[in-house]
């Protein structure tokens, strides 16, 4: 019987062995904890992690102990060393459990050459600007060169809502809300797309 047979709150989606395949899973159906090998066939899985190619609570399941920090970095849930043993394998589910069942309090995002923690909270907004996406924030300003796509992606489920080409906004911090703008605290005046308008009112 494997591990995932013995814990009831699991159920095996699919094996996969190369990360085309797991991209493509991953864009059809919601995945709720995702056991990641590093070696996928041609396609490195830290690769796919820092091109936000896969997303989501991940478990890295690996050999190779070198990628321990850069997993920590990518805020991957857990790192668990082959072989591991069931106990050590039911810690990492239990705490992708619990870090599901919270609400995102941060993210961690790419300025420059190093990683920023974001609190949610404290974001206002993000504007665009040519190749660079602004965080406006309650304790300043910061830029990063990830895309809105990207950041769409990885801001998935918290407050934080696309609202126009060049714009994403928290919708926790709106006082009010136009048929073409929206006003957050501060008194902040945002454009807002019709299309993006219907998904957050």
């Amino acid at each position: 019987m494997s591990y995932i047979d013995r814990m009831p709150e699991l159920a095996l989606v699919r094996w996969l062995d190369n990360g085309q395949d797991a991209i493509n899973l991953l864009k059809e159906n919601k995945i709720d904890i995702i056991f990641l090998d590093l070696h996928l066939g041609e396609t490195s899985g830290i690769h796919l992690l820092e091109k936000r190619e896969i997303v989501g609570k991940v478990i890295i399941t690996t050999a190779y102990h070198q990628y321990a920090l850069k997993g920590y970095e990518l805020d991957v849930v857990d790192y668990l060393m082959k072989p591991f043993v069931f106990d050590r394998f039911e810690e990492a589910v239990r705490k992708a459990i619990r870090k599901s069942s919270e609400r995102m309090r941060y993210i961690m995002i790419k300025s420059e050459y190093k990683l920023e923690k974001v609190f949610i909270d404290d974001i206002l907004y993000i504007e665009g600007m040519g190749d660079y996406r602004r965080f406006h924030t309650s304790r300043g300003r910061i830029m990063t060169l990830q895309t809105f796509k990207e950041l769409e992606r990885l801001l998935e489920s918290t407050p934080v809502k696309r609202i126009h080409k060049s714009y994403m906004a928290n919708t926790d911090h709106v006082l009010s809300l136009g048929s073409d703008s929206l006003v957050l605290k501060g008194d902040i005046r945002l454009p807002i797309s019709e299309s993006y308008r219907k998904m957050i009112v």
